[in-house]
């Protein structure tokens, strides 16, 4: 939904548009006017040589893609570990239920904490089932995670420098309301 809130806004000139060309016109859409998926697959399969060498060199670099993801991640779901293992030990039950359990103010304070804490996505994994443990409130750990994305600072400010300042400052503005949607609805039917 928020992918063709943003084909509307750019049609209407309300986003930047930063691939246009003088006419307003994506240049890298009209590159794909004709792309099938389905034939880009057909020809890598049919290109690609399945020799001994070639699948060592590339299972190697699958195994090295692998370690470095790992080595990136690994030390954020660790802090998100830490930090969620400090709320179970440190924070009483009651409060989990009180400010964050299936209610509407429980989901603004969700958000809220979700704006304030948010690592990175991975981190904020151990925290947001912590919030599901402590409260049962699956649409709160949901506003959490999705909230922490949609409104975390690093990117909405890629989304500033790069594509522009409407389109950053209309993330959240879009987003943010479907979470909560989402999340009251998650609440009153899970």
């Amino acid at each position: 939904i928020t992918g063709l809130i943003y084909q509307i806004l750019e049609r209407k000139g309300l986003v930047e548009c930063n691939k246009c060309d003088a006419e307003g016109k994506d240049k890298d859409a009209r590159d794909l006017d004709d792309f099938s998926i389905k034939e880009d697959v057909k020809r890598r399969w049919s290109g690609y040589k399945f020799t001994t060498e070639n699948l060592v060199r590339d299972g190697k670099g699958v195994i090295a893609g692998s370690y470095a993801l790992a080595k990136m991640v690994g030390w954020w779901i660790l802090i998100g570990m830490i930090l969620a293992s400090f709320a179970r030990t440190f924070i009483p039950t009651d409060l989990f239920h009180q400010y964050l359990g299936p209610t509407v103010l429980g989901l603004i304070i969700t958000l809220i904490f979700a704006t304030i804490i948010e690592v990175c996505s991975e981190g904020s994994s151990p925290i947001a089932f912590e919030i599901f443990k402590q409260t049962g409130a699956f649409g709160n750990s949901f506003t959490f995670l999705m909230a922490g994305v949609a409104t975390d600072y690093t990117e909405v400010g890629l989304i500033w420098s790069n594509i522009g300042k409407r389109a950053a400052i209309f993330l959240p503005v879009i987003t943010v309301p479907q979470i909560l949607l989402l999340g009251f609805l998650f609440n009153l039917f899970l």
